[in-house]
């Protein structure tokens, strides 16, 4: 069996530690200081294009939280979190028409030429990406599940849980958030706190059966 490096065991550990809690300790609430980590390292996460398609609305409001409940499945894990981030999925940051692409290329220091030739590129590779709103939601909603994953793992390596929560009705959701979904709609809720119970043993598929070299 293979011997992993410190760091390796390390990163293992973290992972081995995180799961999808289902009770949070109401009484315990993530520091601010902890939240700002968290969201940098969502901030440090990849997109494609380097488009930044997403934006984080965090709720600790307990208010929200009761009104958010009953459209998020009346799950438990709304409203006994420490915090919700809310991963909103861009829409009309998107589009090239709209002249945030070509800003957001325009950053890199090229010259016209290669940032109009990016903005090309772009508007031909997701043709049809770009073609309506709802296949540039299903795009962009893909994406902040990479942010997810690591603003969890980020959590998980300073021992806070965390839960990703697909279930929710998304016009509902969108209406409490007052959100213009022309700009931005709802993606993925994640919870973030600290377990009330003891940690499920994790269920996972052996690596010979998921995995084959080639």
């Amino acid at each position: 069996m293979k011997t992993f490096s410190q760091k390796q065991q390390e990163f293992l550990k973290m992972m081995d530690f995180r799961h999808a809690c289902k009770v949070f300790d109401k009484s315990k609430k993530v520091s601010d200081e902890d939240m700002e980590y968290i969201l940098k390292i969502a901030r440090l996460s990849p997109s494609s294009f380097g488009m930044e398609g997403w934006k984080f609305l965090v709720v600790s409001d307990d208010t929200l939280k009761q009104k958010l409940k009953p459209a998020c499945w009346n799950q438990n894990q709304i409203t006994s979190a420490s915090h919700l981030v809310i991963l909103l999925a861009a829409i009309d940051d998107l589009k090239v028409d709209g002249g945030r692409v070509k800003e957001k290329f325009l950053r890199r220091n090229l010259s016209k030429e290669q940032t109009d030739a990016y903005v090309q590129k772009y508007a031909s590779h997701l043709q049809k990406q770009l073609s309506d709103d709802e296949r540039l939601y299903e795009w962009s909603a893909r994406q902040t599940y990479i942010v997810a994953a690591n603003m969890m793992s980020g959590a998980a390596y300073i021992e806070i849980d965390s839960c990703p929560i697909e279930g929710f009705e998304k016009e509902k959701v969108e209406e409490i958030l007052t959100l213009d979904s022309s700009k931005y709609q709802v993606a993925l809720v994640l919870a973030f706190g600290y377990r009330a119970n003891q940690q499920p043993q994790h269920l996972r598929e052996e690596l010979d059966t998921l995995v084959e070299f080639l």
